[in-house]
């Protein structure tokens, strides 16, 4: 490490121009990285409704589906709009009453099943249905759909959940900006607070968006992400990364004092900052990696880029960041500005003065906020979380309202089931306690058409490759109780004609999200505990050191989760599985860094009490600091996101990172400092302060 530390530094302006030349495929990866706004294509494939919606792609070529409510305009209107759509590249086809009789004539005529799902009892509206074929989050459904918009006008509305996907598309894309731009300057605000250098709060930023670019430009090579994973990856990244940035320079001057040179004191201080760079870095890359095992693949998503992100930061730090510092050494040390922080030393001696009562009030808060935790309430509906003026939002509550369609399901099912046993399976699925209306292809046309006379163009709607398609509507919105239990019931109908009939849709995905979701959160969270109790415990070769850092981060988790349900918030499903591994991860670096300076101390001889003493004054700055960052970087985020998912896990993380500093600085020296005799018990190599005392006194008198 000694060479590599001296290459980086006395060659740090060739590294500097590497750097910034790598930038350009960076920038140009990160542009061609495809983003996925579709939340529920992550669910696992062997679900009967990710089969079905593989079914409505390969074998129908419908890879989505919209609903166009037309309002008080005449039909010849709605016909010639109707030929326009279907003109657009990516329209699979559109279905409306002229495809069953000509528009002179009255649409009383129409069969009662017809005129019920194409025109609205309520109000003069009606409805055409149309399909895509490329999948609702594609680049060309978006582009279709936009097309559609323009050729409509004020009295037309877009319904479907590939609407609400471009429109969150759009939302994400203007407000993407935004979030970077706030990230940065609120940190610049927070390291101004604690850090006396004008200069150093850019460098250290400028460090960070060069891993930030490096983390974006290499997502190109995993194919896609999700726009959740783009929307924080930059300001997570920018918050769990800037420890490393703060560390290095700390060690800096420290080093700079003992060297002549500042190449040498650089050369030092990135050999001595590798290892805890190392170590740091390794329970954050965990924390994110555990979210890998969730079955949502959401989580891997969100994990991978995550953890790459850590990995090239930690890289950026010991690689690029010496270079600017050397470069701009004078401006560090010589333009500085007074800082107005708190005497740490008041706070320790509060702390340790009030040991018994602090180690108390952790255990007695561990129970009752783990119990609150579990029973905050979760929306899966990520509809109902968006703003309500929204195109999209609009044109599905008047679906929902005019034509009693709140939802739309699919269903596949054999073509070979004889005509009078799928005419008793569709009179069963519409009793079903919801369903507004079903739309099969005998059902629209009659037993009594005969097969000749059907349209070629219903046909390929409805049948294909020995399937046929039938689509369900129902009143109940999306996650509650009764959709399920609807989903529930016409599923197992299906199962008693076709074993290997499957149902898809709004409803059955967000039913399956939901099952899916509360096994991940489970798995997920001992994943990354487990595997952050082994890091910690090698890297203290100790059995209680572990427990008694993740136990305080966990608390802080519990706290966390715990404010949520004491205000009667309503989070996203992500959320605490996302939470629960990222604050983990990124915070428990804060206990590190305490008891690793507290055993430092005891090494040198001081008494138990005076080594924490020392530990917890000399880690509240870097404490502080850090969790200041990741605050700033994600709370301006959640005030102004309207993507209500991404605001509420941003608000969460914000609070996250104070409450785990507060636990940090307040509850874990005094649990630490009682715990240290069973500590010293448990850890292999743990100094005995009084027999390393005692050595130095024996030392000195001979």
């Amino acid at each position: 490490m000694e060479k590599l530390s001296r290459f980086i530094s006395y060659h740090s302006k060739k590294i500097l121009i590497i750097a910034l030349l790598l930038l350009i495929p960076a920038v140009m990866g990160a542009v061609s990285t495809r983003i996925n706004y579709d939340i529920l294509s992550y669910l696992p494939e062997d679900l009967d409704s990710s089969k079905g919606m593989d079914y409505l792609e390969d074998v129908f070529q419908n890879a989505a589906t919209n609903m166009l409510i037309v309002e008080n305009m005449p039909p010849k209107y709605t016909q010639d709009l109707k030929s326009e759509i279907e003109k657009i590249e990516g329209i699979k086809s559109v279905t409306w009453i002229d495809d069953f009789m000509d528009i002179s004539f009255p649409a009383q005529m129409l069969p009662k099943k017809v005129k019920d799902i194409f025109y609205s009892a309520d109000s003069d509206a009606t409805l055409m249905i149309i399909q895509y074929k490329h999948p609702g989050a594609s680049n060309e459904t978006r582009e279709a759909i936009n097309k559609i918009y323009k050729i409509c006008n004020k009295q037309c509305f877009l319904a479907g959940v590939s609407v609400v996907t471009d429109d969150i598309a759009k939302l994400v894309e203007h407000e993407l900006p935004i979030y970077v731009i706030l990230a940065v300057l609120m940190s610049l605000v927070a390291l101004f607070l604690v850090i006396d250098s004008w200069a150093l709060p850019f460098i250290y930023l400028a460090g960070i968006g060069i891993a930030v670019i490096y983390n974006l430009g290499t997502n190109y090579f995993l194919g896609e992400i999700s726009y959740i994973t783009k929307a924080i990856a930059a300001v997570l990244q920018l918050g769990v990364s800037m420890d490393y940035s703060v560390f290095l320079v700390n060690r800096y001057k420290e080093e700079r004092e003992r060297y002549s040179d500042k190449r040498d004191a650089m050369a030092q201080a990135i050999k001595a900052a590798f290892s805890s760079l190392f170590g740091s870095s390794m329970t954050t890359v965990a924390g994110f990696l555990a979210l890998c095992a969730m079955r949502l693949t959401l989580g891997k998503d969100i994990g991978i880029v995550m953890a790459k992100g850590v990995v090239l930061g930690v890289l950026v730090v010991l690689f690029v960041l010496p270079s600017f510092i050397l470069m701009f050494d004078n401006q560090i040390i010589n333009r500085t500005h007074k800082v107005r922080l708190p005497d740490f030393s008041k706070i320790t001696n509060f702390t340790i003065s009030r040991s018994k009562s602090f180690t108390l009030l952790f255990l007695i808060l561990f129970i009752p906020t783990f119990i609150m935790q579990g029973k905050v309430r979760m929306y899966y509906d990520l509809i109902d979380a968006l703003p309500s003026e929204m195109p999209s939002i609009v044109a599905n509550d008047k679906l929902a309202d005019e034509f009693n369609m709140a939802t739309t399901q699919f269903i596949v099912i054999s073509d070979e089931i004889p005509g009078a046993k799928l005419e008793e399976m569709e009179k069963k699925i519409e009793n079903v306690k919801g369903v507004s209306n079903l739309i099969a292809y005998n059902n629209l046309l009659g037993s009594t058409i005969p097969e000749e006379f059907v349209p070629d163009k219903i046909k390929e709607v409805c049948k294909s490759e020995g399937k046929q398609m039938i689509m369900v509507n129902g009143i109940y919105e999306t996650a509650t109780d009764e959709a399920n239990n609807q989903v529930n019931e016409i599923n197992a109908i299906l199962k008693s004609y076709d074993p290997d009939a499957v149902m898809t849709g709004q409803s059955p995905l967000t039913k399956d999200l939901i099952e899916t979701a509360s096994v991940d959160f489970n798995v997920t969270n001992m994943i990354s505990i487990a595997a952050i109790l082994v890091i910690i415990a090698l890297l203290f070769k100790s059995l209680t050191v572990p427990v008694i850092l993740v136990a305080s981060i966990e608390l802080a988790i519990f706290l966390n989760m715990s404010i949520s349900y004491l205000t009667g918030a309503v989070i996203p499903f992500v959320s605490p599985t996302v939470i629960s591994c990222i604050q983990l991860g990124a915070t428990v670096d804060y206990a590190i860094l305490i008891t690793t300076r507290f055993k430092e101390e005891l090494e040198n001889g001081q008494s138990r009490e005076m080594a924490m003493r020392i530990a917890s004054e000399a880690s509240i700055h870097s404490i502080i600091t850090s969790s200041l960052v990741l605050f700033c970087a994600t709370f301006g985020v959640g005030m102004v996101s309207k993507v209500e998912i991404i605001g509420s896990l941003c608000t969460m993380l914000s609070r996250g990172s104070l409450i785990s500093a507060v636990v940090s600085i307040f509850v874990l020296p005094s649990v630490l400092y009682l715990s240290e005799p069973l500590i010293r018990r448990t850890t292999a190599s743990w100094p005995n302060s009084s027999k390393v005392s005692l050595k130095k006194k024996l030392a000195k008198n001979n």
